[in-house]
């Protein structure tokens, strides 16, 4: 009898432990943290931290963004902190429609563009291509991108990539406000070093590619200012302070806020509009189904033999649905975290695992020691002949 008590202390014991872990584990750290971003000490640059991001005073706008189907480019002298990486580098956000017309990401060691367009029905579709190897050596890199009606064209430090004619960009594109660092929407943050960028409303001739590579690396960067179509120039330069200057246009200067923040938080977000196809995404996903098991596998024999609920099964189930649930409509609120649906299925599918594996395991003898001696019709009987 004293062993049956102990074991079930031991039992509400790790049901506390093992809900505790997984409301902090999904909570942490409880608040928005300061946002990681840092000048660079020996020349002009800045580096993003794990939570570091950037956002335009104002949306980046130009004249020929009016216009369909007119030429783009983008500048971005960077270097990922790590090779084997995923996040957003860059994206533009529109607030009238809550649209990423254009993001940039890393996607381990290649460059991944992604475009969200309008088909002729109304409805949205994303299109992307990958640049393979574009962050391959541990150095910064001159990403070039120019679009114009025939395709978008990729360069790195002024040499040619790749071109894909199916890809196409506008200036339309390049337009709305431009965070950098991390996704408007979702926590995806990229971190790494950043010396410069520049958008134009024209493409690059792959000779103007070249020179301004040059000019980009001998710091040089102000003989930048005398080409045509520039929208905006970060140049990084300041050393110091919450703002970097758009030397085109200074009320699309970017900010530096105090604390990690996401533009637009979503609030559930649905499972297709959060999938990705990167090693990151199935890698949350398994992490979100190993961490629940614990909860259905022991609160699911607390129910059956220690508070005797019927169907303790679906109740167990039930709970790790709730948990779930609260910790993703809490997670609304954490610029850390992300709510979405996929999460809730994920961490029910854990639960239910847990729950079966549960049944397995815990039906073979350890539950019936903590029954009372007089309950067990052996023993009774066995005492009764003694």
């Amino acid at each position: 009898m004293r062993n049956a008590k102990i074991q079930a202390r031991f039992l509400r014991a790790i049901c506390a432990f093992v809900l505790l872990g997984i409301l902090v584990a999904g909570l942490w750290p409880f608040h928005a943290p300061r946002n990681e971003v840092s000048w660079l000490k020996n020349h002009s640059g800045v580096f993003l931290g794990r939570h570091g991001s950037m956002v335009s005073a104002a949306p980046i706008t130009a004249e020929s963004s009016r216009k369909e189907n007119t030429a783009c480019a983008l500048e971005i002298w960077l270097q990922p902190s790590r090779q084997r990486a995923s996040g957003t580098i860059l994206a533009f956000y529109r607030a009238d429609d809550g649209r990423i017309p254009f993001a940039l990401r890393q996607s381990l060691g290649d460059l991944a563009l992604l475009r969200l367009s309008q088909g002729q029905e109304g409805q949205f579709h994303e299109t992307r291509t990958y640049v393979e190897d574009v962050f391959a050596q541990e150095r910064p890199v001159l990403v070039t991108i120019s679009a114009d009606e025939d395709g978008t064209t990729v360069y790195a430090d002024g040499v040619f990539v790749s071109k894909s004619t199916r890809f196409k960009l506008g200036s339309q594109d390049l337009s709305g406000r431009l965070i950098v660092g991390n996704s408007p929407v979702t926590t995806d943050d990229w971190s790494g070093q950043l010396d410069g960028l520049a958008v134009y409303d024209r493409e690059l001739t792959a000779a103007e590619v070249a020179q301004h590579f040059v000019n980009w690396t001998s710091r040089n960067r102000k003989d930048l200012l005398s080409g045509e179509g520039m929208v905006a120039l970060y140049l990084f330069a300041e050393g110091a302070g919450s703002q970097v200057r758009n030397e085109v246009d200074p009320q699309t200067s970017l900010l530096i806020p105090e604390r990690f923040f996401v533009l637009r938080e979503q609030f559930l977000e649905r499972p297709w509009d959060e999938f990705r196809q990167d090693w990151n995404y199935w890698k949350n996903v398994g992490i979100n189904v190993v961490g629940f098991i614990p909860l259905g596998f022991f609160f699911a024999p607390y129910f059956r033999y220690m508070r005797k609920i019927k169907r303790a099964t679906l109740w167990a189930i039930a709970l790790g649905f709730l948990v779930s649930l609260t910790i993703e409509l809490l997670q609304a609120f954490l610029p850390t975290r992300d709510s979405g649906m996929t999460d809730l299925i994920t961490n029910t599918l854990g639960t239910a695992l847990g729950v079966m594996w549960s049944g397995w395991f815990f039906k073979r003898d350890w539950f019936d020691q903590t029954q009372p001696v007089s309950a067990v019709p052996e023993l009774r009987s066995s005492g009764a002949a003694r």
